[in-house]
């Protein structure tokens, strides 16, 4: 996928984000932020009010480039499969990932923005990831490079390690049932756990290496891990949906479809990947 003959997705990205920062500080408030739609997304969730209104901001910018001349299929965590004009082309929203820090005014959430030319991981050419806690906007196009807000993230960093285990690592899905049935493995190969509620986020902690690995405790959506597993790629980390032998073949979709893991380094994948998930 080459920037330079695509559409504007960058540029879409960006005005879609500054949308949703927007609207989430015109609701700052947990009693406005919780308030929902009484109505169930295409991705199964509850819809708060506020992942209604951030899906209409990407929408917005989606039409836009639609008139301009882009086809592409969109699939969105509130709205499912939308087609403008072109099944080939996959966009994989999720208007706020991690809806239930936002809702609680907990600092990690962010819109996450996949743009693939084929339907699995592996296609994915442009991935953008927001977090508005933070302020930080992360970037990749395949085989470019990735940066942090505008800065070259590097390839070459490699992991920490602490008494032979991974200094530290992320989790997500962070249900106590399955924090518990994993902790034992987890314990084994990681010193410090943290889990900051965002799946794309956590994923890009690791392309900075700030995290050293991170794995989901049970299957993940393509919507929470499409853009940011080509982030970490593009940093020199190494990912795997270990449901598949493939490591990127899982569907661009929205069904949970498999874990994901990923490291810094190849030993650290192996290592995560032991871990027992749903």
């Amino acid at each position: 996928m080459d920037p330079a003959s695509s559409p504007d997705w960058l540029g879409a990205c960006r005005r879609a984000a500054a949308g949703i920062r927007d609207l989430l500080a015109d609701r700052p408030t947990i009693a406005e932020r919780v308030e929902e739609t009484g109505t169930t997304g295409e991705g199964g969730d509850q819809t708060l009010i506020i992942d209604e209104a951030a899906e209409d901001v990407v929408f917005e910018e989606l039409e836009r480039l639609h008139r301009e001349g882009a086809r592409f299929t969109a699939v969105s965590e509130e709205r499912g499969s939308v087609e403008f004009g072109d099944g080939e082309v996959v966009v994989v929203i999720d208007p706020i990932d991690g809806s239930l820090n936002a809702k609680r005014g907990l600092p990690h959430h962010a819109v996450s923005i996949a743009v693939a030319d084929g339907p699995t991981m592996a296609d994915v050419g442009f991935g953008f990831v927001q977090d508005f806690g933070p302020h930080e906007e992360w970037v990749a196009w395949r085989d470019r490079g990735a940066t942090l807000n505008g800065m070259s993230l590097d390839r070459d960093l490699g992991e920490r390690r602490v008494r032979g285990r991974l200094e530290v690592v992320g989790v997500e899905s962070a249900d106590p049932r399955w924090f518990v049935a994993s902790a034992d493995e987890l314990e084994q190969v990681a010193h410090r756990i943290r889990a900051i509620g965002t799946m794309a986020s956590a994923i890009c902690q690791v392309a900075a290496a700030r995290f050293d690995g991170m794995v989901s405790l049970r299957n993940c959506r393509a919507v929470d891990a499409a853009a940011a597993q080509l982030i970490a790629r593009e940093a020199g980390a190494h990912v795997a949906f270990i449901a598949y032998d493939d490591p990127l073949a899982a569907p661009l979709d929205l069904e949970p479809h498999s874990p994901v893991v990923v490291a810094r380094t190849l030993e650290g994948l192996a290592e995560l990947s032991r871990v027992p998930v749903r």
